[in-house]
């Protein structure tokens, strides 16, 4: 009898963060698809490893790296070059909504909220097979929502937000269609990470963390029961502490023996009301249109 390993698939994984998920998830056995735009012929790749966080870290490296040390792994191209670079793209608008164009918020709601929608989409039909009524994880990095994330980048924050109400909205689904085996998350960072993201010059690197930390913090959810974790809008080192127990993260600063500024508020709204069970009358839209 052939052995099959769970299959992650990674987006973003060609450098930074998701890279770094991409190698530890296939350090925990899983076969591992690396997902991002930029490609390379990995066997020129001089030095090798290359820095993670610079342009010669590429999807065909990262699958090098992981099955070099006895992982799996494959690429998969995804190409947004048509709409711009999503790094570029961050950088330019944590702007006030004046000073953001309408074609940059299009392409923010092309890339962050469209783009998570349809990789879920195109996901879920191979996650429902896996016995029963399904099973599988989905780990989004999108943030709580709470009013201070806003500030100077409400363009941004509406796409961003959007991921997080598709991680509320598709836990209710999942919970409704007794789906107890899937699972829907979350999370984002509680501190400034070292990623392709702070690499320039005006960045401290006393109040950065190691990638680690929210790798970390995916492995652990992918680990927890679906009712710890589904629906919920988590921040890497809280969960860490709360769930996993890790009162220490000293390991994770980038420069030994400094304190990252925590840029995460300590609580957040709690969004539910008394009502939360109260759907009124259901119908089905779809079976309605369906009879015209």
């Amino acid at each position: 009898m052939p052995s099959y390993k769970e299959v992650a698939i990674v987006v973003g994984a060609s450098r930074g963060i998701g890279r770094q998920i991409a190698v530890d998830l296939a350090k925990d056995g899983y076969a591992v698809v690396v997902a991002a735009k930029t490609t390379s012929d990995a066997s020129k790749c001089t030095p090798f490893p290359p820095d993670p966080n610079s342009n010669s870290s590429t999807i065909n490296t990262v699958v090098r790296e992981i099955t070099e040390a006895g992982g799996e792994a494959s690429a998969i191209q995804l190409d947004v070059r048509d709409f711009g670079d999503i790094q570029s793209m961050v950088d330019q608008t944590a702007k006030n909504v004046e000073k953001t164009p309408m074609k940059r918020f299009q392409l923010m709601q092309r890339i962050n909220p469209e783009g998570f929608y349809g990789c879920v989409q195109a996901c879920l039909p191979y996650m429902y097979q896996n016995g029963g009524k399904g099973k599988g994880r989905i780990v989004v990095v999108s943030p709580p929502i709470y009013r201070r994330f806003l500030k100077g980048k409400t363009a941004y924050a509406m796409g961003k937000w959007a991921m997080s109400a598709l991680t509320m909205g598709l836990s209710v689904d999942f919970e409704r269609e007794g789906r107890t085996e899937m699972a829907i998350t979350s999370l984002w960072t509680g501190a400034a990470i070292n990623s392709a993201a702070t690499q320039g010059a005006q960045t401290d690197r006393t109040e950065l963390r190691k990638p680690t930390i929210f790798s970390d913090a995916v492995r652990a959810i992918l680990k927890a029961p679906p009712s710890d974790v589904s629906g919920r809008c988590l921040v890497d080192d809280v969960f860490l502490r709360e769930h996993e127990g890790i009162q220490d993260l000293s390991k994770y600063s980038l420069v030994p023996g400094a304190t990252p500024r925590r840029m995460m508020p300590a609580r957040f709204p709690d969004l539910r009301v008394e009502e939360e069970d109260d759907e009124g009358n259901r119908m089905d839209s779809t079976a309605i249109r369906a009879k015209i």
